[in-house]
């Protein structure tokens, strides 16, 4: 069986999904074939396996997608078995092993854990069986003992591959030791003794400044501090939306315009929207669309609901407003919905929030009718724009089913369509095509910024960052 590591956190966004890829990425550096892992993500923000992949077009987390890229290996459903999709404060959609799973979805939350343990834990011993390393990262915190005895997700998935557990604190919030000591009460005795390590993330400063604090803790627990890893400046995909809902991600506009879109409470594959760099403005009120040179409606897990707040704050009539004006919009899969005349829901497939018998309007900007399909689509697509002449890559995760009508120009069948100013597609990754990024910003009268490094340039910058705060050596030996 394959060697475990694994990364947990004292709290929700403490770095794990960054550590991880780290991690991929230093042991492939060191030829050995490493697979990540983690049980249960809860995050709106997914991709699709590729056609390489034994199973494409199914569904998974993103930060695992980045994590198998920085292994070197093929993504894989098996990396997250299950990944929870939430529609609503209280309900998600589950996913198991890339398909959507509507049995599972209508059950309480305690009662799908028996249900989904027996996915989780085959998918760990095939990896372990196939791979050398396998580099699991745990969910929030194993020191919610609330959620004990339902874990699939932290120490228990640590427990059955007998994993060398490294705990990480996000140092630059303040109270790092209070929570990696508070966490490591909060275990069992068996759970304490896979703790092997633990890490002092995001750091910022002068490190000599920390003693005595390492040697103390280690007093306290027996567990030594192997690393201080700095704040790392290196932008991957988010996991979820912790950082667009942080006010700090608000990036103020440039003085020569910016692209807004506004702040969805359900918005879904947020970091598609990278490549914008500082011209994306995140809005949630109509005032901050002052300036904006174009508008994009962002994906959405439950696109009726989203609709609502879109009117709620105003932001629909403004949005609609600033196109009549002749400012751009884009609509990507739900924003592309909610541009459309009518969304139906006959099915109760978004739980049941479209109202007036599970029909409610759009925006009308484009002549587009949505139903939404038990059945869900999920696809690498490639396609060529016969507006621009460029080739197109990028995925598809929608359950809604769109027709046009007369007054929409259709560009790409099923996928892709312009009335005037206003465009909308079904293709998530469209602004990740330098070509089409550049079109997008001439077409808004916007500078063009400089071009992103890659993901595997910023993936080998964030390993050598990580490598170089961490007590490499003895990590490697946990292995």
């Amino acid at each position: 069986m394959g060697k475990a590591i694994m990364v947990q956190g004292c709290t929700s966004n403490a770095g794990k999904s960054y550590l991880c890829a780290a991690l991929c990425r230093m042991l492939s550096d060191e030829g050995l074939r490493v697979a990540p892992f983690k049980a249960q993500n809860m995050s709106n923000n997914a991709g699709v396996t590729p056609p390489e992949s034994s199973a494409p077009g199914l569904e998974m987390g993103r930060a695992q997608l980045v994590q198998a890229r920085a292994a070197r290996v093929v993504p894989d459903v098996r990396m997250n078995p299950v990944l929870l999709k939430p529609e609503a404060d209280t309900s998600s959609q589950v996913v198991l092993l890339g398909r959507a799973a509507p049995e599972l979805t209508a059950l309480p939350w305690r009662e799908r854990k028996p249900r989904l343990w027996p996915f989780v834990k085959g998918a760990l011993h095939s990896l372990l069986d196939e791979f050398d390393v396998v580099v699991i990262e745990g969910a929030g915190s194993p020191a919610e003992v609330n959620l004990r005895p339902s874990d699939i997700v932290n120490m228990r998935v640590a427990r059955e591959a007998r994993a060398a557990v490294l705990l990480a604190a996000d140092i630059d919030r303040g109270g790092a030791f209070a929570h990696l000591l508070g966490t490591w009460h909060c275990l069992m005795p068996e759970e304490r003794a896979l703790m092997r390590g633990f890490i002092l993330n995001r750091f910022r400063g002068d490190a000599s400044l920390l003693a005595p604090a390492p040697e103390w803790l280690e007093e306290q627990t027996g567990v030594p501090t192997l690393g201080v890893v700095p704040w790392l400046n290196v932008a991957l995909p988010e996991e979820d939306g912790v950082a667009v809902e942080a006010p700090a991600a608000i990036i103020p506009s440039p003085s020569t315009g910016f692209v807004a879109i506004p702040r969805l409470p359900r918005v879904s594959n947020l970091d598609e929207f990278a490549p914008l760099g500082e011209l994306a403005r995140w809005v949630t009120s109509p005032q901050e669309l002052a300036g904006a040179r174009a508008v994009i409606l962002p994906g959405s897990k439950s696109t009726a609901a989203d609709l609502a707040w879109l009117r709620a704050t105003g932001l629909a009539g403004a949005v609609t407003r600033l196109a009549v004006q002749g400012v751009p919009v884009l609509g990507i899969c739900g924003g592309l919905q909610m541009l459309g005349q009518t969304l139906s829901d006959p099915q109760g497939v978004e739980g049941g929030s479209a109202a007036s018998g599970g029909k409610v309007y759009g925006l009308g900007l484009l002549d587009l009718h949505t139903a939404f399909a038990a059945d869900k689509t999920t696809r690498l697509s490639e396609v060529r724009d016969p507006e621009t002449g460029l080739r197109l890559q990028g995925y598809e995760i929608h359950h809604g089913q769109t027709r046009s009508g007369p007054g929409v120009q259709t560009l790409v069948p099923g996928l892709l369509w312009r009335s005037g100013n206003v465009r909308g597609t079904y293709l998530h990754g469209l602004l990740e095509n330098s070509a089409y990024l550049e079109h997008f910003l001439r077409w808004a009268d916007l500078p063009v910024p400089a071009c992103l490094d890659s993901l595997d340039a910023r993936l080998d910058a964030i390993a050598a960052q990580v490598q170089a705060g961490l007590s490499w050596d003895r990590v490697r030996a946990l292995l």
